[in-house]
């Protein structure tokens, strides 16, 4: 199991940390997700399996925006 960090932009509630978490949890490959919205932060833990841009794609199009 791998962990991935990754900074996140546009959450702002509790629901946006809901809909982020439930979008990659549909994701094949991933065990869990926690986004904070407070601190602009979503956890990750997958598979090697799972590409890192696939996860990035997948909050994109969910409507939030991955930073650097």
């Amino acid at each position: 199991m791998e962990q991935t960090t990754l900074e996140v932009a546009g959450m702002a509630c509790d629901g946006c940390e809901r809909n982020v978490t439930e979008t990659l949890e549909t994701l094949a490959g991933i065990s869990s997700a926690t986004a904070n919205h407070e601190a602009d932060e979503v956890r990750v833990e997958h598979d090697e399996s799972i590409d890192v841009g696939t996860i990035e794609s997948a909050i994109e199009d969910a409507g939030y925006e991955v930073t650097p």
